[in-house]
């Protein structure tokens, strides 16, 4: 079979990328423009109409190009702002947590299930790490904490760290270790994310090695139905801090049609609600560890319900309600 070099169908793809080019830099200026705050009602539903008809244009002429991302954000940020009540605070609180952020986030989607490979690999690589070699799991937890576990399972009581505590010492002391994790997961991301990348493998794999330790003195469900009821919404946390630091990272590897600058910027907006979204999610772990978790002695039936129901959360909020957000804005969009 001959292939034949088909030199019109590349010069007319050069001439269409040539005509995005210049659409976009025709262009860049006034919307660039169009993303700085104005309390002027008329100047408002000007750019909003403006930008649905630079996003018909670049629907119809450049359907595969990122030109239709960057005009539906604009638009979708102006959308917000006609239809919030600005004179009410109560209601541009509700407005930032009912769509703002769900398009945020699922703007990120793509990133935040990376994050979610990289720890489960990290997991998965402690466990196994741990069962091919009995000495790893020192290494990691440390021979103190080890010790002090094997004892605790020595005298029937495999969990009792969590019982060691003032509850609310506990609560506070955690809340904030978890926040100031989260918050070095997160901007470690300037690193091109590799040190984003760092600190989900250490937590990765410190949580597989724990994992494989109850596993191994035949007590790994019973750790799950305990330990999960706080590790639930706080590992899931750590890795949606951890997409924010990717996306930071993100946009200065692929800045796309963007200048790294622009590019950094928006970026750090969009990464920053999506951490500040992370604080009554690690307040809440908080609790469960301080005041719940303890309670190792619970029926199944309300240990599952507490797991179920973190998962429940994570899984709306976080994966299923901002695709839903996503596709009203668009349908309104056009």
């Amino acid at each position: 079979m001959v292939y034949r070099f088909n030199s019109n169908a590349l010069n007319c793809s050069f001439i269409h990328r040539m005509r995005e080019g210049q659409f976009i830099k025709r262009n860049l200026e006034r919307w660039e423009h169009y993303q700085e705050p104005t309390e002027d009602p008329d100047e408002v539903a000007k750019r909003f109409t403006y930008l649905v008809d630079d996003l018909s244009y670049a629907k119809t002429f450049y359907p595969y190009g990122n030109t239709i991302k960057y005009i539906n954000s604009i638009a979708a940020n102006i959308y917000l702002s006609i239809y919030k009540n600005k004179k009410e605070k109560s209601n541009r609180f509700v407005t930032f947590w009912k769509t703002e952020l769900p398009l945020v986030i699922r703007k990120h989607h793509r990133v935040l299930l990376f994050a979610l490979i990289y720890f489960l690999a990290f997991v998965f690589l402690g466990a196994f790490s741990a069962y091919n070699d009995q000495t790893f799991v020192r290494a990691v937890l440390g021979d103190g904490y080890v010790d002090m576990t094997e004892r605790n399972i020595a005298n029937g009581d495999p969990f009792g760290v969590y019982k060691n505590s003032n509850e609310l010492a506990m609560f506070l002391y955690i809340a904030f270790n978890n926040i100031r994790v989260a918050f070095l997961c997160y901007s470690m991301g300037i690193f091109l994310g590799v040190g984003t990348i760092y600190l989900l493998f250490t937590n990765g794999l410190m949580v597989g090695v724990f994992e494989y330790m109850f596993f191994h003195h035949n007590i790994g469900m019973k750790s799950i139905l305990v330990v999960f009821i706080h590790g639930t919404l706080e590992l899931s946390a750590i890795v949606i801090a951890g997409s924010a630091g990717l996306i930071l990272g993100s946009s200065l590897l692929f800045p796309g049609t963007y200048t790294r600058g622009q590019s950094l910027r928006q970026a750090a907006k969009d990464s920053v609600k999506i951490l500040m979204s992370l604080i009554p999610v690690f307040i809440v772990a908080a609790f469960f560890e301080g005041f719940v978790t303890r309670h190792t002695g619970m029926p199944i039936w309300l240990s599952l319900l507490i797991l179920s129901s973190s998962a429940a959360f994570i899984a709306w909020y976080y994966i299923i309600y901002p695709i839903r957000v996503s596709k009203r804005v668009a349908k309104i969009n056009g």
